[in-house]
Order: C-alpha cells, then structure tokens, then sequence
C-alpha cells in the first residue's frame, strides 16, 4: 500500500489524518517487507505493468502521488531515462526518507528522480506539467477520492496517461472466499507482529474502496477519457488507465 491523504471521516476504521500520517511513519521501516510477505512479492510485477500503462517515452516527466517507499516513481524513472524527471510525492516523511535513500542506491537510467512532502488532495504543481501521473496503493486512502483524481488529472497534459493501482475486492467465489480469509483474517493476524492498527486498517481501506466499474466512472467524473482496466491476481488487483483529454 502507499501512504497519501486519510481515510474518510465517520467511515468504518476511518482514522483522522494526523493518525494515519503518523502510522505509515511507524510502518515505514517494514513496509516493504511486509508488502512482499502480503503479495508473495508480486507487488513489483504489478507496478511494472502500472508503469506500462503509463506509456511514458525517453525524456518524458512523471508523478507518483502517494509514492510511500518509491518503487513506483524508481519503475517510472526506467522509462523516462536520461533527461526524464519523476516526483515523488507522499505525506509521510519517514516513507520519503527511505524512498530517497532507495533511489541514491539504485541505477534508473540517469533519470532525474526526487521526492517531495505533499498533499493528494491539493497537488503543488502546474497544470499539464507531466506526462502521466499515477498512484500505486494509495487512492483509497485519499478523504476524497473525485478530488484527488481531479488534482491528477489537472496535473497532466492533453494525451497524457492517469494510472491508478489498487487492490479490489472480488465478489465471486472461490476467489472472495480466499480473499476474505487472507485480508480480512491472516493479514491483520501477521500485522499485529508489526503494528496492530495498520494492519487492520489495510482490509477496511480496501472494503471501503469503490470496485472497478465505479472507479471507472469516477475517473470520468475527474475528466479522463478513453478509460479502461485490467484485473489481475485472480481479480484482486485492479490496474486503471485513462486520458486527458486533447
């Protein structure tokens, strides 16, 4: 998951945003090993084709909105190479420390990558000043999902791609029945080891979150066109692609 803004208010397991900024930077040290125990490590695979999604070329420029620890925005850098920039952005300062220190320790191409404090909701950037922005794990953390798509998609220049990664419940048999099992059982039963609140704030966030088809049409709503996703993971995981359009 990547951190960003915070839960809704009143909403099941919602925290406010001082609690949720303060819990990623609590997880933050595990938070990629406990990302690969909870994926069986096919969380870089999934950003790999997030990032294909984006279609970025040589030299182009990227945001990773909600970026946690980075992979995402390094995934992103490998595309846009030399004379490419990506940022980074994320509300968690402890997450962009190790991002940070992730990206002085990786090659990516000669890109320029850097990472920076912001908020989902109120994007500090001009309109149409990239060529793609995504989110990797983290819209349904936004406190107002339509806004923070919006700020996306106003961020992006005509043509450009928004990209949105997300866990999804699956509603069919045998598949929702293992899900329910994994996230909603064993997932906050392996988090009580790292952090008890986290962990169980993990399979409420993801209830919470609209399921395919109403993220497509949020994303209508935020002003992209030509929308569509792809389900991997037997259903669980949703990839969400749509244009600004020219």
């Amino acid at each position: 998951m990547g951190s960003a803004d915070f839960a809704p208010a009143g909403a099941p397991g919602a925290l406010d945003e001082p609690q949720v900024r303060a819990m990623f930077d609590r997880i933050a040290g595990l938070y990629d090993r406990m990302n690969t125990v909870m994926t069986a490590g096919l969380h870089h695979e999934w950003r790999r084709r997030a990032t294909d999604l984006a279609e970025l070329e040589p030299g182009g420029r990227a945001l990773d909105v909600a970026t946690g620890t980075g992979d995402l925005a390094l995934e992103l850098a490998g595309r846009v190479g030399a004379g490419g920039e990506v940022v980074g952005v994320d509300f968690s300062e402890r997450m962009l420390e190790l991002a940070r220190a992730k990206a002085a320790e990786r090659g990516f191409g000669g890109a320029s990558i850097r990472f920076e404090a912001g908020n989902a909701l109120a994007l500090d950037y001009r309109d149409g000043e990239f060529d793609a922005a995504t989110v990797g794990f983290g819209a349904r953390n936004f406190s107002d999902l339509d806004r923070g798509l919006s700020e996306m998609a106003r961020v992006v220049r005509p043509g450009g791609r928004v990209v949105v990664l997300e866990i999804t419940t699956p509603r069919r048999p045998p598949l929702s029945t293992f899900f329910e099992l994994w996230f909603d059982r064993i997932v906050p039963e392996l988090g009580r080891l790292v952090d008890d609140q986290a962990y169980s704030y993990l399979p409420s966030s993801v209830r919470r979150f609209p399921g395919p088809e109403e993220l497509a049409a949020d994303m209508w709503s935020a002003g992209l066109r030509d929308i569509r996703y792809v389900l991997t993971a037997g259903g669980i995981i949703a990839l969400h692609v749509g244009a600004v359009p020219t």
